[in-house]
């Protein structure tokens, strides 16, 4: 499932500080390579550079 500028996303990343954590996609960026990869804004800040694999859709309540 790819995704969306603005679309809302649950990272799953044990490494990252905001692992399990709902976030809004706002850049996508896609490698040489066909890989797409996101950026993610939350309340406390963003993560960079996260895989399409780590992120699973936000259920439409979840905030």
């Amino acid at each position: 499932m790819s995704f969306e500028e603005d679309d809302r996303v649950v990272l799953h990343d044990e490494h990252s500080e905001f692992d399990g954590e709902t976030g809004t996609i706002t850049q996508t960026m896609e490698s040489m390579f066909g890989d797409v990869t996101y950026t993610i804004s939350f309340e406390d800040g963003q993560e960079t550079g996260v895989p399409e694999d780590a992120l699973e859709a936000a259920d439409e309540d979840e905030e």
